[in-house]
């Protein structure tokens, strides 16, 4: 006797789709209905694939006018097309979803005309300036670029030398600062340099010396106004507990870290502790009724520099005492 297998078609119906079973017992067919995806997760999924067309859209665009050479360098090295659709996109995650950084006082940065930006410098690797260009373009009402004045080592290696310069910044001389404060440019600096980032997590928030008063100087002569800036969360990123002095002389690097994580987790140790970050910029402190002869003077500078050095440690302390925790 032989037996003759039929088989059942699956069918939809109105309000969701169908499933035809054979029941267990075998006396009839069975229907399953699955329920619709609710409207929320279809909207969701609708701006998933719109952003992604898009994105692809852009880099498209963009890659088009990268390689028709559609896109302009000034005499700096500063590539804003660059900068503003290739390098600020990748920071922005870690601005805001890693540090969430929060910035205060940003109505002491003028719309539009030269200001120096004076801040504390910390975190074994300078991520602090990438955060702080990133908060003013993206915070303040004008957008500014803030064009960072970066140490020689900075331009000692041929990639960084290039990201650095296409990034809108350049050499910390004396030079360029005025240059790029007369053209009207916000420009900021780190006086404390590699004594700032390189201090061990002991002595965190202890603002080191603060130089010569080339900064103030440049301020002076240019007539533009010094505006602190105290940054809180930097210091916590990556704990310096000691460090290799032999292999940073091999390698000549300032120094060579030794953090909690990093070298012995290897790369993975590189990857900064997500701290919760505070920039505050304080009032101006203006420079325009100064004498000319004042930028010359060693002790009318030092003064002032004391002045701007003090104005951000007490900043600095004011910030901590409020702070709660460090990672929230």
């Amino acid at each position: 006797m032989s037996t003759v297998a039929k088989v059942l078609p699956l069918r939809s119906v109105a309000g969701g789709a169908s499933t035809r079973m054979p029941p267990s017992d075998g006396s009839a067919v069975g229907t399953r209905t699955l329920p619709a995806p609710p409207a929320e997760a279809v909207e969701l999924l609708e701006q998933i694939r719109r952003r992604l067309i898009d994105d692809v859209g852009s880099a498209a665009h963009l890659l088009r006018r990268r390689l028709a050479g559609d896109y302009e360098i000034d005499e700096f090295g500063y590539d804003e097309d660059f900068t503003q659709n290739v390098w600020y996109p990748l920071l922005r995650p870690l601005y805001r979803k890693w540090f969430r950084v929060e910035i205060r006082g940003m109505e002491h940065i003028p719309a539009t005309g030269g200001a120096l930006v004076v801040s504390n410098h910390a975190g074994v690797i300078p991520i602090d300036g990438t955060m702080l260009a990133v908060g003013v373009h993206d915070e303040h009402p004008a957008h500014r670029l803030v064009r960072m004045l970066v140490a020689d080592f900075g331009f000692e290696y041929p990639g960084v030398s290039v990201l650095v310069r296409r990034t809108g910044n350049t050499l910390a001389c004396q030079s360029d600062a005025e240059l790029l404060l007369n053209n009207g440019d916000l420009v900021g600096v780190f006086p404390e340099g590699f004594k700032g980032i390189g201090k061990p997590f002991s002595e965190r928030y202890k603002l080191q010396r603060f130089g010569r008063g080339g900064f103030v100087s440049a301020a002076m002569r240019t007539g533009t106004p010094i505006i602190p800036c105290s940054i809180v969360g930097s210091e916590e990123i990556y704990p310096k507990i000691g460090e290799l002095t032999a292999l940073a002389r091999l390698l000549g690097a300032p120094y060579f870290p030794i953090t909690p994580l990093f070298p012995h987790l290897g790369p993975l140790g590189l990857v900064p502790l997500p701290s919760k970050w505070l920039i505050e910029f304080g009032a101006p402190i203006h420079t325009a009724d100064y004498p000319t002869a004042a930028a010359d003077d060693p002790m009318e500078l030092f003064e002032i520099t004391d002045h701007v050095r003090e104005t951000i440690q007490q900043n600095l302390y004011r910030l901590l005492a409020r702070r709660r925790n460090v990672f929230y």
